[in-house]
């Protein structure tokens, strides 16, 4: 049974004066024992960052020489060094959080990586191991071997308390118990720091379970706001790559979260969890070299998340590969030849055939174009000449004939995926002959500026175009190129060094003939150094061996898709919640987002408690959210708050916000504040309270590590705040086109306090927490 201050029937009374003095000086002495062991895992942490330090000096002082052998070796070497020393600094804080005493009077302490000492014995756990299992899946009634489940609350490096709880009733009877606060209830109080923190001391059993589940196919994880799916999403993916390293390590996990905002809040979860290899993306950057804009029509993101636009891509591209209606005459050198539009339509049909994509399939086109008029040309020198002769080198003169080239491109250009998607939406001849199923208000819609940036709706559309183009630099013969120039000036320089150091090599002791490729080979720059993860997020055709998609029930069709080829294997963590939904191409059911794709085969858990929103606020977003018509759960909340939320009716908005964010920072000092807004108003709402709150404030585009955060809803999905004010939740609402999701998930951000500030109506569902803003309001 876990202790708390209210169950003490058992323990030693606190409320006699001996008693409670016995009681502490148990704490005391178990909080020195316990203080030592720290100190000794902390100690032992220290002498292994000293000893890979002293190891990667070693590597780097024996700089590049020797064999091409010798330095993969050194790179390897430095590599796991440098991964190592990466690894234990970012586990620093809070080492260590719990240990289980067991039924054979062993102890075994749980941590975020595994330590030994010098001598291989075991000193700490890793959290992801097998048999820390325990620690999270015992119960009273199933105690799994565990007679005692002790919490260490550490700050830093520092023990500052003592959480017990007793499974084995037998064992309060020779061992005194310690109690405080709660383990879970002390990290679900603690202030928000703008970022979050890993739950790896206070994971709770529905959570391990899933956290634990094998790494096979598509885990879908439906959970409310509040009930640590993002935080679930992550430490599975720490402990997927702890159980399936050889596989996952060379493959790497690729996690997806809906903004910038969300990525960078997350970002140093996973480091703090004993990983640093994983590639983090926003859906704005799924695409290398691409950060795209939110979309800002959901008319627009509607029709780009279809899966139809496979199919106007698919047209778009065959639309490049063009048949002229004409004989074209071309000059090679003195020569004239003709180009007829037979020849082409039969250049274009042979090169489809070999189903590779338009750039390389356009070396089939050109090849056999270039053949029939080197053919063509060589019969009429033949007949005007009276001899057959080779004429092999005429094939080079067709292919480096101006007028060839031209002709060859205009009928077959090679392109990047960011051409094809640029012109299609930007010129109206592309767009309406690729989709032919578009009315005429829908092209009017999806056309824009040719200089318009890249939307979010729009990187499905690249990848899909890239997918279908295959590589634009091996078409243009651009990175051949550059290495042939490389490689020859390596070998220029090799021949110049051979004349002068045939003795000095002699002195250093080499054998056997030296020629000048290999001096070249030996002195030509190798490819950076580049970790899995690292090579996996310049690489859009990588293929990851698992995919974590949090806040999924944003996605597209097109979006889907997308990840789908980044993970052939179909091994997904997908979590979110189906009521929170509030992007136009989303899906109202898991089963009408996966079946695409894996049909039924996805398994489906629930979260089912809330442990960020206070209970107060959790009934009002509910009941705000009911009775616009939108069904949605109500995850148990685990504690109720010290304050009711409130709806603060006003004509002064942005009088009343100061006010009120003035109380918010006297009653959570030092905690998070999250303005929430939408766009119509967003401008003049961060003008206002950056004048008046100048060093606090920041926006995503600003300076997110700020104690007062102003944010749209979509920016601030996923996130969490000591205290939210929502300013004018009409104009949420109508931005979201008259749905109340955003509403709904901006509601359930704070874990102590929330105010909706309005002047134009408040939505109904909430008139019981409706103040009138000439009132002095209530704390």
């Amino acid at each position: 049974m876990s202790t708390s201050r209210e169950d003490t029937s058992q323990q030693t009374n606190p409320e006699t004066t001996a008693d409670h003095q016995a009681y502490e000086r148990q704490l005391e002495e178990a909080l020195k024992h316990e203080r030592e062991y720290v100190d000794r895992l902390y100690g032992r942490l220290d002498e292994l960052r000293e000893e890979n330090r002293e190891k990667l000096a070693d590597v780097r002082r024996t700089g590049s020489s020797g064999s091409h052998q010798n330095r993969s070796e050194r790179d390897a070497y430095a590599t796991f060094y440098e991964d190592r020393l990466g690894q234990l600094d970012a586990v620093d804080n809070r080492l260590v959080f719990g240990r289980l005493d067991l039924d054979d009077a062993s102890t075994r302490y749980i941590g975020r990586i595994g330590l030994a000492d010098e001598n291989h014995e075991r000193l700490m756990v890793d959290w992801r191991a097998p048999e820390a299992g325990t620690f999270y899946q015992a119960t009273a009634f199933d105690r799994q071997g565990v007679q005692r489940r002790r919490h260490l609350i550490l700050e830093r490096r520092t023990l500052r308390n003592i959480e017990d709880d007793v499974l084995d009733p037998e064992f309060l009877e020779h061992e005194e118990v310690l109690h405080g606060e709660g383990a879970l209830l002390a990290a679900l109080n603690r202030k928000r720091t703008g970022r979050m923190t890993d739950i790896v001391a206070t994971i709770q059993a529905e959570q391990d379970r899933i956290i634990r589940a094998d790494l096979a196919g598509v885990h879908v994880v439906q959970g409310g706001p509040g009930t640590g799916k993002t935080a679930v999403a992550l430490h599975r993916a720490a402990y997927l790559l702890y159980t399936n390293r050889e596989r996952l390590q060379k493959s790497g996990v690729l996690v997806v979260g809906p903004s910038s905002s969300f990525m960078w809040y997350i970002e140093r979860v996973l480091p703090s969890l004993g990983e640093t290899g994983v590639v983090m993306s926003s859906l704005a950057t799924l695409y290398p070299g691409v950060r795209a804009v939110p979309e800002s029509d959901p008319r627009i993101g509607r029709l780009k998340g279809s899966l139809d636009m496979v199919a106007v891509i698919k047209k778009a591209v065959a639309d490049r590969q063009k048949v002229p209606q004409k004989v074209q005459t071309l000059s090679v050198d003195s020569s004239r030849v003709e180009l007829r539009p037979k020849q082409i339509k039969h250049a274009r049909e042979r090169a489809r055939a070999t189903g590779k994509p338009h750039n390389q399939a356009r070396e089939t086109f050109v090849k056999i174009l270039v053949q029939d008029l080197a053919d063509q040309l060589e019969k009429q020198l033949n007949e005007s000449s009276g001899n057959d002769m080779d004429r092999s080198y005429l094939l080079e003169d067709v292919r480096q004939a101006r007028d060839v080239r031209v002709a060859l491109n205009l009928a077959w250009m090679p392109m990047t995926a960011e051409t094809l998607v640029r012109d299609l939406l930007s010129k109206r001849h592309y767009l309406e002959s690729a989709g032919a199923h578009l009315s005429e208000d829908d092209v009017e819609a999806l056309l824009r500026p040719k200089d318009a940036p890249f939307t979010e709706s729009d990187v499905p559309l690249l990848d899909e175009a890239a997918e279908l183009l295959g590589d634009f630099e091996a078409a243009v013969g651009h990175t051949a190129a550059r290495a042939a120039a490389e490689r020859n000036s390596n070998l220029e320089n090799a021949t110049k060094t051979l004349e002068n150091v045939d003795a000095a090599l002699e002195e250093m002791g080499v054998n056997g003939v030296v020629t000048a490729e290999m001096l070249a080979g030996i002195n030509e720059t190798g490819a950076t150094r580049m970790t899995a993860a690292e090579a996996a997020n310049s690489d859009r055709t990588w293929a990851y061996g698992h995919v974590v998609v949090d806040e999924a029930q944003e996605l597209s069709p097109m979006q889907w898709r997308l990840l789908m080829r980044r993970c052939p294997m179909k091994s997904f963590t997908v979590v979110g919640d189906i009521a929170q939904a509030s992007a136009a191409a989303s899906s109202t059911s898991w089963g009408e987002a996966l079946e695409p794709f894996v049909e039924d085969r996805y398994r489906l858990d629930e979260l089912t408690v809330n442990y960020r929103t206070p209970s107060q606020i959790s009934e009002a977003a509910v009941s705000m959210a009911r009775a616009a018509g939108l069904e949605v759960s109500a995850p148990r909340a685990v504690r109720e708050g010290e304050w009711s939320p409130q709806v603060i009716a006003t004509d002064d908005v942005l009088g009343t916000l100061s006010r009120r964010l003035r109380q918010d920072l006297d009653a959570v000092a030092g905690g998070l504040v999250g303005v929430i807004v939408a766009q119509p108003e967003y401008d003049d709402v961060v003008r206002a309270v950056s004048e008046e709150f100048s060093d606090l404030t920041g926006t995503s585009e600003s300076a997110l590590e700020r104690q007062i955060l102003v944010l749209t809803p979509w920016e601030a999905k996923g996130l969490e705040f000591d205290t939210v004010v929502i300013v004018e939740p009409t104009s949420v609402v109508e931005a979201a086109y008259g749905t109340v999701g955003d509403l709904y998930v901006s509601m359930t951000r704070p874990t102590q306090r929330l105010a909706l500030i309005a002047s134009r109506g408040v939505p109904a569902g909430l008139e019981q927490w409706t103040t009138d803003g000439r009132e002095s309001p209530a704390h």
